[in-house]
C-alpha cells in the first residue's frame, strides 16, 4: 500500500494538487495512511472524521434531508463529503467515505457496505460502493481504506496516461 501512497504523493506534487479526507466509517484510518507518505505535508492538507449526520451537514455541507433519510450513508452523501472537504482544507482533491463497519440491526443494517467518492477540482473523479470481504470491524476499516487508496491511485494513473497522450 505504501507504493500507492507514494505514487499519489508524487502525482499530486507534479501536478500542483493537494488532498484532504472526509471520513466516517474509517474513523481516521485514511488520514493516517496519507500521513505516512514521505513529505506528506507537501500534498496532504488534513482531514475530518465526521461520524454523525449533524457533523456531516454542519462541516461538510451534506444535504440534511437526504442525509437524515439514509443515516448519512449513500453515494450522494459520499460525493458531498468529498466536495465539502476541499474548501474546508483549501485543497483541490477530496477523498471521502461513509458506511458501516459493523451491523446496525436497530436500523435494519445487517450487511456491511460503504460508499466512497474522490473529487478533483470540483469534479467527481471516482465514486462507488464497497462491500468488504472482511467481517471484523478493524479488518473492514483497513479493507475500505486500502480500496480507496487504490481507487485514488487508479484515477491519477489514468490522468497521467491521458496527459501523456494529449
Amino acid at each position: 500500500m505504501d507504493e500507492h501512497i507514494n505514487y499519489i504523493h508524487d502525482y499530486c506534487l507534479a501536478n500542483g494538487l493537494t488532498l484532504a479526507v472526509a471520513e466516517s466509517v474509517t474513523a481516521g484510518y485514511l488520514q493516517y495512511m496519507f500521513s505516512k507518505a514521505n513529505g506528506a505535508a507537501l500534498f496532504f492538507q488534513g482531514g475530518i472524521t465526521a461520524y454523525n449526520t449533524g457533523h456531516k451537514v454542519k462541516h461538510l455541507q451534506v444535504e440534511p434531508i437526504h442525509a437524515l433519510d439514509c443515516n448519512a450513508v449513500s453515494q450522494q452523501v459520499a460525493i458531498q463529503m468529498a466536495q465539502g472537504v476541499c474548501p474546508l482544507f483549501n485543497c483541490n482533491v477530496g477523498v471521502a467515505i461513509t458506511g458501516y463497519a459493523t451491523p446496525f440491526p436497530e436500523i435494519g443494517i445487517y450487511d456491511l457496505y460503504a460508499y466512497y467518492a474522490i473529487t478533483c477540482k470540483g469534479l467527481i473523479a471516482a465514486a462507488g460502493k464497497l462491500v468488504p470481504a472482511a467481517k471484523e470491524p478493524e479488518a473492514v476499516i483497513e479493507e475500505y481504506a486500502g480500496k480507496i487508496v487504490e481507487a485514488c491511485c487508479r484515477y491519477f494513473k489514468g490522468q497521467q496516461k491521458a496527459q501523456a497522450v494529449g
